[in-house]
C-alpha cells in the first residue's frame, strides 16, 4: 500500500492498531489514532519502522484527582474525568472572570499535556488552567484534528452548505467514505456533489 492509498482510505482505530502490529510498530495497543496513522503513514513513506511513543506517565502512585487537585500540584497522573475538568475550568474562571470553554479546547490541552510531559517537563495544575485560559483566546473557528477526517468534514461541510442539516452532512460523509479520494469536502464537492 501507498502512503496516498493510506490517506484515501478511512481506517477505524481497531483497523490502525491491526496493521500497526503487523508492521510492528511498538506499543500499538496503546496509541491513539493519530499517533498510529503517522507511525503507519512513515513506514509507507520510507519504509523504516517509525517509533511512535504513547505519552510518558509516571508509574504507580495515586491519581492526582484523589491527592487533591490544587494549582501548585505537579501533573503525574492526571485523570480526564468530571471532577478534574470542573477544576480546571473554575479555576480559569477565578483568573479570567466569565471564562466558558471553548469547543475543542479540552482535546488540545490534553495535547499540550501529553507534548510537555513527553519532553520532561514538570508542570503544575496551574500551568495547565493558564493554558486553558491562553488556548480559549486563540481558538478560533472548528476544531482541526489531523485524524479527524469525520469531525473536520462534518464541520468544513455545514461551514459551507447554506441551511445544511448535521443528517444531510453524515450523507455527504458516507459517500465520501465510498470513493477512492482523499476523505475531505473538497473532494466531495468536486466529485460526489457533481454526481447528485
Amino acid at each position: 500500500m501507498t502512503e496516498a492509498a493510506f490517506d484515501k482510505g478511512y481506517w477505524y482505530a481497531v483497523e490502525l492498531r491491526k496493521f500497526a502490529v503487523e508492521l510492528g510498530i511498538p506499543s500499538a495497543s496503546r496509541l491513539r489514532k493519530d499517533q498510529l496513522e503517522a507511525a503507519i503513514k512513515q513506514i509507507l513513506r520510507t519504509g523504516k519502522k517509525a517509533f511512535a511513543e504513547s505519552p510518558k506517565q509516571a508509574r504507580g502512585g495515586p491519581r492526582d484527582v484523589d491527592q487533591g487537585l490544587k494549582l501548585d500540584l505537579v501533573v503525574l497522573h492526571y485523570t480526564s474525568n468530571r471532577e478534574t475538568k470542573l477544576f480546571i475550568e473554575r479555576e480559569a474562571a477565578k483568573v479570567e472572570p466569565g471564562f466558558r470553554r471553548v469547543s475543542g479546547t479540552r482535546y488540545l490541552l490534553n495535547r499540550w499535556r501529553e507534548e510537555q510531559i513527553a519532553a520532561g517537563r514538570k508542570i503544575s495544575y496551574r500551568d495547565l488552567v493558564l493554558q486553558a485560559i491562553a488556548l480559549n483566546k486563540s481558538k478560533t473557528g472548528p476544531l482541526r484534528a489531523e485524524s479527524g477526517r469525520y469531525i473536520n468534514f462534518i464541520s468544513d461541510f455545514i461551514a459551507n452548505t447554506t441551511g445544511a442539516s448535521h443528517a444531510e452532512a453524515v450523507k455527504a460523509w458516507h459517500e465520501v467514505k465510498a470513493l477512492d479520494v482523499p476523505k475531505t469536502y473538497a473532494a466531495w464537492a468536486r466529485g460526489a456533489k457533481r454526481k447528485r
